[in-house]
């Protein structure tokens, strides 16, 4: 999730008048096709990004565009928008890649552990709304805004810029991308993520976000919620929870989702194995945690953090002993939240 920070608007313009969306474009000329890439297993604000910048490139350069998936999309929600607004994702194993193609990080930076890409690849653009730091060296356009709750809000403000039309199928996804980055609490969002979504709600489909927000949910879930509620303890202000078999790795951030909204908590974790890995996620109600920063210190170099998401590279490098329930606390606690 992003931070405040300052990153005033009055410095998107460079010394020669380009807006930041002018320079993007430009540097594009010499390509002869945008190949846009995320971060493993891609999240709505990072779908409707691509999609957004696909569309911006399609319209102001007439050139061909790809978007990518890193990794799977398994989280109910995430699936839906990919159905529902009939995504045309292509996996990154698969893409051919090509010598005149301009590689476009969205969502992501390089070399932080949150996606597939060999450290070797070129990139031409990184465009970002997180304070991770990444290796960009080299990288001939950065557009980094750390206090934009989402990169739609930004990818929003490029498409603006250029007086370019915004399709309903775009905007839906930016909207809904932009929605789930900045609704929860303590909400982190600008002013910027308001004007954008005020700008695209009268042009998106509000039956199709309504769709996606209501994904129907797999047996599995609830399965995996029963297990994570059962096996509940609390610390302090701190909730944890397991479950032995994930059957997604998302699965670990809905519990989360759902645990920190208990009263007596600001912070929730939930651990789980899915196939051979450990997968934790965590979550925290209060302002300036750095909930997914904290992950990526913890995992260090057994694997990779995506947002506030961890996967080792081994569940038996690095398993903990499961902790046992708290008699004063596991079944309350369930009850409760």
């Amino acid at each position: 999730m992003a931070r405040r920070s300052a990153d005033p608007e009055s410095c998107t313009r460079s010394s020669a008048g380009l807006r930041r969306s002018d320079r993007f474009l430009i540097g594009l000329h010499e390509a002869e096709r945008v190949v846009l890439v995320s971060h493993i297993n891609p999240d709505p604000d990072s779908l409707g990004s691509m999609l957004g910048l696909s569309h911006l490139v399609e319209a102001r350069l007439g050139k061909p565009t790809l978007i990518t998936r890193d990794g799977l999309v398994t989280r109910a929600e995430n699936r839906a928008m990919v159905d529902v607004l009939n995504l045309d994702l292509l996996p990154i194993e698969e893409v051919d890649w090509r010598s005149t193609d301009a590689i476009v990080m969205v969502d992501s930076q390089p070399n932080t552990g949150r996606h597939s890409l060999a450290e070797t690849t070129d990139l031409h653009a990184v465009i970002d709304h997180h304070d991770t730091p990444g290796e960009l060296d080299g990288v001939p356009f950065v557009d980094i805004r750390s206090n934009l709750g989402a990169t739609c809000s930004l990818v929003t403000k490029y498409m603006m810029e250029q007086n370019v039309a915004i399709p309903e199928k775009v905007a839906t996804a930016l909207l809904y991308g932009i929605e789930t980055e900045v609704t929860g609490y303590p909400r982190e969002a600008g002013p910027a993520d308001d004007e954008a979504l005020l700008y695209l709600y009268p042009l998106a489909d509000k039956d199709m976000i309504a769709q996606i927000r209501n994904a129907r949910l797999p047996q599995s879930h609830f399965e995996s919620m029963l297990q994570a509620l059962q096996s509940s303890f609390i610390y302090d202000r701190l909730i944890i929870s397991w479950v032995d078999s994930l059957a997604q790795p998302d699965h670990a951030a809905e519990i989360v989702d759902l645990m920190i909204r208990f009263e007596k908590v600001d912070w929730a974790v939930c651990g789980g194995i899915f196939e051979d890995k450990l997968i934790l996620s965590v979550r925290a109600s209060i302002e300036d945690a750095r909930a997914g920063e904290l992950l990526r210190q913890v995992v260090g170099k057994l694997g990779r953090a995506v947002g506030t998401i961890a996967e080792p590279a081994a569940a038996s490098a690095c398993r903990a002993p499961r902790p046992p329930p708290s008699t004063n606390s596991s079944p309350n606690c369930a009850a409760d939240s």
